[in-house]
């Protein structure tokens, strides 16, 4: 099932959620008395944003770890995402909820939907190099792409300048020193 065959269920996803909540409280209500499962519901979520600070506080250390390394800090930055989620999940009231939040609390569910996902990612590139007399940087933007999509761009839709060729950018155009009939952003040719 792609992304695009999945989307038309979201609205019901949407509507689901909630009913299936209603008829679980329902259930536990009628086993358990109003009140214990109103306060059951209570108690996770003030366990659930215990547990997700202290993993949260934890998950930012391992972060400036990675950072002072040098290395970006994908899978924490990954595993942060699932912890909002995480987060979302447990103060949503309902026990449906609760159990998919609480889930995504333990590191090796996250792990797993972590490798689920980055085997299905590609990173193209990330780069960075410094040019011009004023020493700026320049960074290429992350590009991601599905394993299961189209071909790549081919070497034509790639533009490569020497330090010499970069000038002030305005309007998709190289306004300095970039703009004579051999320049790369010239191509009407």
């Amino acid at each position: 099932m792609t992304n695009r065959s999945l989307f038309p269920f979201l609205p019901f996803l949407l509507l689901a959620v909630p009913i299936l909540e209603i008829g679980v409280f329902i259930l536990v209500g009628g086993q358990i008395g109003v009140v214990n499962t109103l306060l059951g519901v209570l108690l996770t979520a003030v366990i659930g944003t215990i547990l997700l600070r202290r993993q949260g506080f934890a998950l930012i250390g391992q972060a400036q770890q990675q950072m002072n390394q040098g290395k970006i800090p994908g899978k924490e930055m990954a595993h942060g995402v699932m912890l909002l989620a995480a987060g979302l999940l447990l103060l949503t009231p309902g026990f449906v909820t609760d159990t998919f939040g609480f889930l995504l609390l333990v590191p090796g569910i996250r792990d797993g939907i972590f490798h689920f996902f980055k085997s299905r990612v590609t990173v193209a590139g990330l780069h960075s190099q410094s040019f011009g007399s004023g020493g700026g940087t320049y960074y290429e933007s992350y590009s991601y792409q599905s394993r299961n999509t189209g071909p790549r761009p081919s070497n034509d839709d790639i533009i490569d300048l020497d330090e010499d060729q970069f000038g002030e950018v305005k309007d998709h155009a190289v306004i300095e020193n970039g703009n004579g009939p051999d320049s790369p952003w010239n191509k009407s040719s």
